[in-house]
């Protein structure tokens, strides 16, 4: 029986839908349309108001945008606060980052506590989740199976349309507790259908921390070091939260503005987080280190790495595509500062160890990217490196494998998505829904046994 979609059928029509959905670039411009959100300077358009994180890398003087170093304010606290007092202190911090992001303020000891003992007992996944949602329907990618996992945990949840403050408190808390587990899972059952692996699926240890959990759950022999499981929970730290603006949270206040449950906003904020553009950025900058690390011969030769470089900026190297990744960013100008904290941490655990080399390889990247694209591009915009220029190696170093680089992210940001959910639920009231400028023109209907 012939099929529909098929052959040079589909082929044509596709081409069609290619034909008809062509719109001229400069019908941007003449209907004033903010491509992307984004102003003709490349700022954000303002769509919100939020007291949930600033994330402030310039200011505007009489109109024109200056470059500042990078600041990420969580709840009016300062990340490199944040991260200095924890280090400080000889402790872990990520815990004590959710609960500021959730409920406004820092805990005290007793609350942060309770908060720990309260985050370990909600880690356990429903009776059957694992066999029915993991077991029977592996992923080759992690995020989609935990995008479809925290969609499925809806059937699970007798009051899922519950929208009062306390139900999606408890919803939110439960999913930053879980995601870890279903992630780890996810990747044990991975290994064993598509790589042909051992499945090795680990008991929760109650004891055990988010960071400490992960690094308990992905190894085989369940060792790990105080000091890796730090650096783990500082980069946790540094990914939980990132304003309204980037794309994953911004999916899940459009979902949440719609009143739909709680579920389903997170599901479509992990699917966000997913792009290359977005969250996949980490695992684009280590493909790209790999090419550079298989084609530079002497890693430590700065002319030898710009030149490659600049073959690679002109697309004839790595994936074509022109970029060096983990360079720039949307907000911050002349620095990131999670970045900045991350490759001095970054550096420290990796000294005198063999992967040095390949983290010294990046900074020469770092410091040579903004030269060689205004050499080559003729683009003296100012440029630093953000968080995936270092995450990526870190998560190496750790020992954990590629295909989680995502989703860890996703593991860290679901503080910062609950945040702004429930932000969305108490302040808005009003279902986002920005305006698209239509420029078809109206057509005459032709009769069926008329066209050609």
């Amino acid at each position: 029986m012939p099929s529909f979609i098929s052959g040079a059928n589909i082929t044509d029509l596709c081409g069609e839908v290619a034909e008809n959905s062509r719109i001229d670039m400069k019908l941007y411009e003449k209907y004033h349309v903010k491509r992307g959100l984004r102003n003709s300077d490349g700022t954000g358009v303002v769509a919100g108001i939020t007291n949930i994180c600033n994330v402030h890398g310039y200011v505007l003087n009489e109109g024109e945008v200056e470059p500042i170093p990078g600041q990420l304010i969580y709840r009016g606290h300062n990340i490199n606060d944040l991260v200095e007092n924890v280090e400080a202190e000889d402790r872990f911090g990520y815990e004590e980052t959710v609960f500021l992001l959730l409920f406004g303020r820092l805990p005290n000891v007793k609350e942060l506590k309770k908060f720990n003992t309260y985050l370990s007992l909600k880690r356990d996944l429903p009776g059957g989740f694992v066999e029915d949602m993991i077991l029977k329907a592996p992923s080759k990618n992690i995020m989609n199976k935990l995008a479809r996992s925290v969609l499925a945990l809806y059937s699970y949840d007798d009051e899922c349309e519950n929208k009062g403050l306390e139900s999606e408190m408890r919803t939110a808390i439960s999913l930053i507790a879980k995601l870890p587990v279903i992630m780890a899972n996810a990747y044990q059952v991975k290994r064993r259908v598509f790589d042909n692996q051992s499945m090795i699926m680990h008991p929760i240890n109650y004891e055990e921390n988010t960071a400490q959990c992960i690094l308990s759950l992905l190894r085989n022999d369940r060792q790990y070091t105080r000091e890796e499981a730090q650096m783990l929970d500082c980069l946790l730290m540094l990914q939980a939260e990132h304003g309204g603006g980037n794309n994953s949270t911004f999916t899940c206040r459009v979902l949440t503005s719609s009143g739909t449950d709680p579920y389903s906003a997170y599901s479509s904020a992990i699917c966000s987080l997913k792009g290359p553009r977005h969250g996949g950025a980490n695992i684009q900058v280590i493909h790209m280190l790999d090419n550079f690390k298989a084609n530079i011969k002497h890693w430590d030769n700065e002319g030898e790495v710009a030149d490659y470089m600049r073959r690679t900026i002109r697309r004839e190297t790595n994936d074509g595509s022109g970029l060096i990744y983990g360079m720039g960013h949307a907000v911050y100008t002349i620095s990131d500062p999670r970045a900045l904290i991350l490759k001095k941490k970054a550096f420290e655990l990796a000294k005198g160890k063999e992967i040095e080399a390949e983290f010294r390889l990046l900074e020469t990247v770092e410091r040579l990217t903004p030269e060689i694209f205004k050499e080559v591009k003729g683009n003296a915009k100012t440029m630093c490196a953000n968080v995936d220029m270092y995450s990526g190696l870190v998560y190496r170093m750790l020992g954990i494998p590629d295909e989680l680089f995502t989703p860890l992210f996703a593991v860290a940001r679901m503080a910062g998505w609950a945040a702004h959910r429930m932000e969305e639920i108490l302040t808005s009231n009003r279902i986002i829904r920005p305006a698209y400028k239509a420029i078809a023109k109206e057509r005459e209907y032709v009769k069926l046994e008329n066209r050609d």
